[in-house]
Order: C-alpha cells, then sequence, then structure tokens
C-alpha cells in the first residue's frame, strides 16, 4: 500500500479542485446578478454607495471567473491572474473615489428604503459566498484573492446598510458619501493585499524554475 501515497493524495486534490470549481460558478452567478440588480437600485436610490458595492460585485464576478480558468494552472500562471485582479480591484477603487467626488460636489438625497432592502439581500448572497470560500481561502494569491475580495463585499454590504440609517436619520447625502469613500478605500486596500501577494508568488515561481 506503500505506492498509494501519491495517487490517493493527487485523487484528495483532484476532488478538492473540483469542489472548488462549483463553489466559484456559484459565486459568479450569484455576484454577476447581484452586479445587475446593485446597479439598477443604485441609480433608482441615487446612492453612490450601492453603486460602489454593485462595482464591487461586478469585480468580485470577474474575479471568480479568472480563478476558473487558471485552476489546475502553474503557480506563474495563478500570480499573474493575480495580478491581474489586483490592477482591475484598483480601478474599481479609482472609479468610486470619482463617483464619490461627483456626488460630494452634487449631493443628491438617496432613498434609504431601497438602499436598505437591496443591501441585505446583497449581505446574505456575500455571507453565503463567503462562507463556501472559507475553507479554501489557504494556499497561492489566487485563492486569496478570491477571500479577499468576498470578504470586502460582505463588509461593503454592511456599511451601505448603515448609510441608509444615515441618510434616514440626518436627511441629507453625506453619510453615502462617506460610506461610498470607505467603500473605495477597501477597494484600493484590497488590490494592495492582493499585488503584494501576488508578486511574492512570481518570486516563489521564479525561485522554483
Amino acid at each position: 500500500m506503500v505506492g498509494c501515497n501519491d495517487s490517493c493524495g493527487s485523487s484528495k486534490e483532484t476532488s478538492i479542485d473540483s469542489k472548488y470549481k462549483k463553489i466559484l460558478w456559484i459565486c459568479l452567478i450569484a455576484n454577476a446578478t447581484m452586479f445587475a440588480v446593485q446597479t439598477v437600485g443604485s441609480y433608482e436610490a441615487l446612492s453612490v454607495s450601492l453603486l460602489a458595492n454593485a462595482l464591487d460585485f461586478l469585480s468580485d464576478a470577474a474575479n471568480y471567473g479568472i480563478s476558473l480558468f487558471v485552476l489546475g494552472k502553474s503557480l506563474r500562471a495563478k500570480a499573474q491572474a493575480s495580478f491581474l485582479k489586483g490592477a482591475s480591484l484598483g480601478m474599481v477603487g479609482l472609479w468610486v473615489a470619482f463617483e464619490t467626488l461627483h456626488h460630494a460636489l452634487q449631493p443628491e438625497l438617496p432613498k434609504p428604503a431601497i438602499m436598505t432592502v437591496i443591501s441585505i439581500i446583497g449581505l446574505a448572497v456575500n455571507i453565503g459566498c463567503a462562507v463556501l470560500l472559507y475553507r479554501h481561502r489557504g494556499g497561492d494569491s489566487n485563492r486569496e484573492s478570491v477571500w479577499i475580495c468576498s470578504r470586502n463585499d460582505a463588509i461593503g454590504n454592511i456599511a451601505v446598510i448603515l448609510a441608509a440609517g444615515g441618510v434616514f436619520v440626518s436627511a441629507t447625502a453625506w453619510p453615502d458619501i462617506i460610506v461610498a469613500a470607505i467603500l473605495g478605500y477597501l477597494a484600493l486596500s484590497g488590490a494592495w493585499q492582493i499585488l503584494r501577494a501576488a508578486r511574492k508568488d512570481l518570486h516563489k515561481a521564479a525561485t522554483n524554475a
């Protein structure tokens, strides 16, 4: 039975990757759907924080798609994919920053009821994805990037719900604008974490080669 070690290990790894692949597909579809829902809702609610969270869903959907593409590929390929993810998340952060500035200069009172309902749905989706991905958060930078984005989105949904409460109480747009600025910062911070981890993996791959 000594000869079973390699084959059994390979079989176990294949099984884990198969489960991870199914989870990525579920999360991709869920995030793409929520991107569409939250984008429409953000314009209906006049909410920049809801739009920021919608863009996070778009970034995550792309993240899952890239992860599916590189699943089973070399460490170098996964690290390169992580660089792409980090760059895209950074662009989302900059987009959010631009929209936040625009709303700050021309503030409109958001509709807290729409913000709250859509954010609660988004939070449920993100918690579900985070729970599914939790066991797979370790390993290479590619898997870590998936976990970081899912975690940030869950935090983002909670923040938008708080912003809706702030808008309702204060009758001003500033809670919405402040939360959008925080979400932009989270996107930029997450992008930096992903790019740093990807650089380490590229160094490791070059060393092993």
